[in-house]
């Protein structure tokens, strides 16, 4: 069965990291999508605890990534990926769905 994302080796140790350092226990993150920037859609990320009725389960090597119902159709084959540079660092989704971005990058439209 195909998942909706696929979440490289970085993401998933940063996130394995995050719920961690987190200090209570959360059922995992969960991803999904705001209204937001010049082109419309950001992605966010927040701790999940709990699962709600309609999210859709990723599970890989113990972590569980929970995807808003609202979400899920822009999403579908996106690669989420975790990105150190020296300068910033920050998970980067790659999906193949997005018709363009706004010129800083911050929201994309489908």
């Amino acid at each position: 069965m195909r998942t909706p994302i696929t979440i490289t080796e970085a993401a998933l140790e940063r996130v394995k990291h995050l719920l961690e350092k987190r200090g209570k226990p959360s059922v995992g993150i969960r991803i999904g999508l705001k209204t937001k920037g010049c082109s419309g859609l950001s992605y966010s990320l927040e701790y999940a605890d709990e699962k709600q009725p309609l999210d859709e389960v990723v599970e890989k090597e113990g972590v569980t990534i929970l995807i808003d119902s609202k979400a899920t159709l822009f999403i579908l084959g996106t690669e989420m990926d975790f990105d150190e540079e020296k300068m910033q660092s920050g998970f980067v989704f790659r999906n193949p769905n997005e018709k363009g971005r706004c010129g800083c990058g911050k929201s994309f439209h489908v």
